[in-house]
């Protein structure tokens, strides 16, 4: 999230900042500083600005001020600003200082050894604009992660449970091979053991397809502040924490870590029907089932 300056402004009931209001800031020795100053941070150090000049600095930045934020309020740390914004759709164009911004000549960078009071009003001008605008780009962030996951996750609940059901399935027919009974009806146990195995990785494929389109958005939004499952659970799938979903350049790159972890569904039903498979050859070898 965006870092805040050291500044403490009075606000009005709005939450915004008043034309007459004053700053307080914390010295380092945690002695409170001279209310009628406020502090703002500029090239790794820390300038003390007079209130008139903060007042100033809050008057410039007026005409820019987004239509999303709602209040600016004291940072409950004790220091800088926070500021709280109305929710993003996501649709909306990523939050950027506009171009008419760096054209003010109001704002405009001017040199300290040039005009200092300048300096103090435009440096603290841009520090609070670039702290909002970067609030707000992390907040847009999540909210445009949410958005496109929300557009791609489609039917994936229901190939889930498909696939949950068809991989019960095949453990259940496997499991029966180890039975007392199945001497009677090995050859159809085992046929039906291949067509579980058959349904298991179609219904891992059919997944697989939307977990790609998943995987693909979390690789766009990396590095959001959101997690992948709980940007799933905000778009209205908190069920998704138990999906398995690789990362986007593992589908189809059929390289794959000899880890189920990490690999797409399709490999990792792949591996189980193999293992399967040399079990069953191998009982076969050593019973003597000419079946096998």
């Amino acid at each position: 999230m965006s870092q805040l300056i050291p500044l403490r402004a009075l606000l009005d009931d709005s939450g915004l900042p008043r034309k007459e209001s004053a700053a307080l800031s914390q010295q380092s020795t945690g002695e409170p500083a001279d209310p009628r100053e406020g502090a703002a941070m500029s090239r790794g150090r820390t300038i003390t600005v007079p209130a008139d000049e903060v007042s100033e600095a809050f008057a410039r930045l007026q005409p820019y001020l987004p239509p999303y934020l709602r209040k600016i309020e004291p940072s409950p740390y004790g220091s800088g600003l926070r500021f709280e914004l109305a929710p993003f759709t996501g649709r909306e164009e990523c939050p950027t200082k506009p171009r008419s911004f760096y054209d003010d000549p109001a704002l405009r960078f001017v040199a300290e050894e040039d005009d200092p009071r300048e300096f103090r009003i435009r440096e603290m001008a841009d520090r609070v604009m670039s702290d909002l605008l970067e609030q707000a780009g992390d907040e847009w962030r999540d909210a445009a992660y949410v958005a496109d996951l929300k557009q791609v996750v489609a039917d994936a609940p229901e190939r889930w449970k498909t696939y949950e059901r068809e991989a019960k399935a095949l453990e259940s027919a496997y499991a029966y091979l180890r039975t007392a009974d199945v001497a009677r009806e090995w050859p159809a146990a085992l046929s039906r053991l291949v067509d579980a195995q058959d349904r298991t990785r179609d219904a891992a494929a059919a997944f697989d397809e939307r977990a790609l389109d998943i995987a693909v958005v979390h690789r766009k939004y990396l590095y959001a502040d959101l997690g992948h499952d709980a940007a799933l659970a905000r778009a209205g799938y908190p069920e998704a924490k138990d999906w398995h979903i690789a990362s986007a350049e593992d589908y189809g790159s059929g390289y794959f870590s000899q880890y189920d972890t990490g690999v797409p569904l399709t490999e990792r039903v792949r591996r189980l029907i193999e293992q399967q498979d040399n079990h069953i050859t191998k009982v076969g070898r050593l019973s003597g089932t000419a079946t096998v």
